[in-house]
């Protein structure tokens, strides 16, 4: 059974030559090979002390890479003591993806009924103008 390390214990170790980074649930002590990693040693100085999963399927790493890791495991992260954090959501998302509340909706009417009541008024007056005219 791999040993189990508290999220607090992984974010101790945030320095060149004591350096622990967090993938997809599984512990790397990395110190040994910070000098070695090709995008240099401020990468992953970059992603200790969090979750660095999303860090590195960004960069899609190469199988021998994903290889070379497997020396480095030390165990795997207590869940428990991870922090939720929230998920960045962008503006144009938002408004797409949350749920539309009854007073978001009424907001929502607003912009195209006070613009059509102004007009609606103003062709009242315009045509009650022409009849008193005429």
């Amino acid at each position: 059974m791999a040993k189990l390390i508290s999220f607090h214990d992984v974010a101790k170790h945030k320095c060149k030559n004591d350096c622990w980074i967090l993938i997809h649930g599984k512990v790397y002590d990395v110190s040994s090979f910070i000098d070695e990693h090709p995008g240099g040693d401020n990468v992953l100085l970059a992603v200790t002390g969090k979750d660095a999963s999303t860090d590195f399927d960004d960069v899609n790493h190469s199988n021998e890479a994903k290889e070379t890791m497997k020396k480095y495991y030390i165990g795997d992260v207590d869940k428990s003591t991870v922090p939720v954090t929230a998920k960045y959501i962008p503006p144009w998302e938002k408004e797409s993806t949350a749920e539309t509340t009854k007073d978001e909706s009424g907001n929502k009417m607003l912009v195209y009924f006070v613009p059509l009541l102004i007009l609606g008024v103003a062709f009242f007056l315009r045509f009650y103008n022409n009849k008193q005219t005429t």
